[in-house]
């Protein structure tokens, strides 16, 4: 019988859920994996990628389902708790079934978002490991990041201390490192507004070179999205050489291969790429593997988890970050094109809730007590905020996949505003199904699971948006009018500079387009809901990460350090000091 939520927070549901979760051993039984192949970490365990892909290299893949939303509000539309709810309806319809979701940082965690494990009856155990670490991987990429950092400023300091001749005796040759151009920063996995921007160096000439610096999130390293993007050990090593760490005062790039930092980058993150199993509190496997930025990388869960998970299982789910505008097309033009994959199904989660806020409801703040037009019935809002999901499932519709719109139900939702939103999506060509997953775990999502299973049944004829010899301002021009409904695109000439730059160097051709823009709406503009017309998507810098071989064009600020607010999550965590149980994760 499902847990009561309504009663129990997610935390006291973990717990009692975790009284009954398979062991290491007793999931190696399961999954048909041999006894090398797992590797233990307390009462979870890792999976050796290399040696099971390459075992079960030749198994016909599984069944391939993404999960989307429409156009969220601040609070989320709940796409990891659909993922898991769908993974356990599956199940109680007998399938093999399995899923990849990613890692939480511990910023968020502590701050206003929390863990990202579901909630309810679709909640990942177990709660505590996912939430505080887990095996490793963040930690691991914080210290290679950082190691990069050590290298840069240690060498502008011999570079400044000694002549070409002092260097040349300690076997180093004087990179000329411009310190105004140093493109890293140092790394921590938490929201620390205060550390954007620091000076360090400060003291005698052996206490480094004077220079303004910062932090960014762990998460958003370079490094983190190289991850989610890899296939094996050689792939990860030659990615992390070509990271380009700072310029010397020519203007050419200085790699972590220059810094003959690389390889001690690797060694750091060897572990990484074999993802974590975790699980439902019904007990269906989930692999837990990478936790990108869903701006500067695909934000979404990696390569090697889907590469493992279709061997695995028959029907394995995944989740791209944000909204179907954001996540779902770098799932589609990005993520699939360098895995190589081609799904069968995108599910569309939308909300009764956000299609009141799309409608013209009024403004939803993380914090606040939802206003009364959102607990009550209001068919003219949804009607009104229809057009956001309706575009979301073109979207889906442009790249072959099939759409399934899921109508993640709360409480508040009535029958005849759950029939408005249905009619739509059918009408609009898709299919539709209401899920109380949240409430009743794999019960609840039995009509989603039936229809996931139909429609994976139809053959998808798949196809990107673009080619990826598109040059790039043909490309964004694309996206902006295909997938987010401007009239065109605007370029400062700073951006168009390097526009035109990156596309006349053969070395950036095959790069991915990763675009920047707000989750909050289809345009620039987080103001601006439903679908808005008549508007330009402004371009105004492009980054490059020459590891992951990412272009991204920026259409809005993005700060890679989060702040903490005013009532942040850790006032409400704590440990029982009697069992060593953490309270208060969310």
């Amino acid at each position: 019988m499902p847990y009561d939520p309504t009663k129990l927070a997610d935390w006291e549901i973990a717990a009692e859920a975790e009284r009954g979760m398979p062991t290491p051993e007793e999931w190696a039984e399961r999954l048909g994996l041999r006894k090398d192949e797992i590797i233990p970490y307390g009462r979870i365990c890792k999976l050796d990628y290399l040696k099971i892909y390459e075992r079960l290299k030749d198994r016909p893949d599984g069944k391939y389902i993404e999960i989307t939303a429409i156009t969220p509000t601040p609070l989320g539309e709940g796409k990891t708790t659909t993922t898991l709810g769908l993974i356990e309806g599956l199940a109680k319809r007998g399938m093999n079934v399995g899923g990849c979701i990613r890692q939480p940082s511990a910023g968020p965690t502590f701050n206003i978002k929390g863990t990202a494990a579901g909630g309810g009856n679709a909640l990942l155990i177990p709660m505590t490991e996912f939430t505080l670490g887990l095996t490793g991987d963040i930690d691991a990429i914080t210290n290679a990041h950082n190691l990069a950092m050590v290298a840069i400023t240690a060498r502008l300091q011999h570079e400044f201390n000694y002549s070409d001749e002092q260097l040349a005796k300690r076997g180093l040759k004087r990179l000329d490192i411009d310190p105004r151009r140093v493109e890293w920063r140092w790394a921590i996995d938490f929201c620390a507004q205060a550390l954007r921007r620091i000076i360090i160096g400060i003291g005698g000439k052996m206490d480094g070179f004077m220079m303004e610096s910062g932090f960014q999130i762990s998460v958003s390293s370079e490094l983190m999205a190289i991850l989610s993007i890899v296939r094996d050990l050689r792939d990860l090593r030659e990615r992390i050489g070509r990271i380009t760490l700072a310029y010397d005062k020519r203007g050419n790039p200085i790699t972590a291969e220059d810094l003959e930092v690389a390889g001690a980058m690797a060694a750091w993150m060897r572990n990484t790429i074999n993802p974590t199993l975790c699980c439902t509190v019904e007990y269906q496997p989930v692999l837990v593997h990478a936790g990108p930025f869903a701006n500067i990388a695909i934000g979404q869960s990696s390569v090697i988890g889907d590469l493992i998970g279709l061997k695995l299982f028959d029907y394995h789910v995944t989740e791209s970050g944000f909204g179907a505008d954001i996540g779902f097309e770098k799932f589609w033009n990005v993520k699939c094109r360098i895995s190589g994959l081609t799904p069968n199904v995108s599910v569309i989660v939308c909300t009764i809730r956000a299609l009141k806020m799309h409608g013209g409801g009024p403004k939803v703040v993380p914090g606040r007590p939802l206003a009364k037009e959102y607990q009550e019935e209001n068919l003219e809002l949804v009607e009104r905020g229809l057009p956001n999901l309706l575009h979301h499932i073109e979207t889906v519709k442009k790249s072959g996949i099939k759409p399934v719109v899921c109508i993640n139900r709360f409480y508040t939702d009535t029958d005849a505003e759950v029939a408005l939103v249905k009619r739509a999506a059918e009408r609009a060509g898709a299919r539709c199904a209401v899920s109380e997953h949240w409430l009743k775990g794999g019960e609840g999502a039995l009509e989603l699971a039936d229809a996931v299973i139909e429609a994976c049944q139809e053959p998808v004829e798949f196809r990107y948006l673009y080619p990826l010899d598109m040059p790039l301002r043909q490309r964004v021009e694309l996206i902006a009018k295909e997938v987010y409904g401007a009239d065109g695109v605007s370029w400062t000439p700073e951006a168009e500079a390097k526009a035109k730059r990156f596309e006349e160097e053969e070395e950036f051709r095959d790069y991915y387009t990763m675009m920047v823009k707000t989750h909050l709406s289809l345009s620039h503009d987080p103001n601006l809901k439903g679908v808005p017309k008549g508007w330009v998507l402004p371009i105004r810098d492009i980054l490059v990460f020459t590891g992951a071989k990412f272009l991204c064009p920026m259409a809005g600020d993005i700060k890679l350090m989060p702040g903490t607010g005013s009532d942040p999550a850790y006032r409400r965590i704590d440990i029982d000091p009697d069992t060593g149980q953490v309270k208060g994760l969310f």
